[in-house]
Formats: structure tokens, sequence, C-alpha cells
């Protein structure tokens, strides 16, 4: 669907990045993207694990009351 990104498509978007925010206001804004990728990641994990405890739950409830 998408091509990838390769090493001179990066370095131009660092160049961009470079021109646009400055050198001193760049590394602000790397940190700031890696906490919020971070954050993403833990909320996509911590949703992924109810959903299957939610799942578990469900088929528990489910055979206990094909047993009856």
């Amino acid at each position: 669907m998408f091509p990838s990104i390769g090493i001179p498509e990066l370095i131009l978007i660092l160049v961009i990045a470079l021109v646009i925010f400055g050198p001193g206001k760049l590394p602000e804004i790397g940190k700031a993207v890696g906490k919020s990728i971070r954050e993403f990641r833990s909320a996509s994990t911590e949703n992924d694990t109810k959903t299957i405890e939610a799942k578990n739950d469900a088929k528990k409830d489910e055979e206990t009351t094909t047993k009856k």
C-alpha cells in the first residue's frame, strides 16, 4: 500500500524538521514524540489484554451455562 521510507527520505524529513523547528527545539520535539508513541503502545497493549480477558470470561460463562 505505502512505499517504504528509505534513508534518503529520512534525511529529507530530518532536514525539513531542522529548518522548520531549529536545532534547539528538535530534541524537545523528539522527546515528546517518543513519549507519545510509548503511551500509545502501552494503551494499545492494555486494551488488547482487556479484550482477551473479556473473551476468556465469556467463554467460561458459556461453558458453565452449557454444562447445566
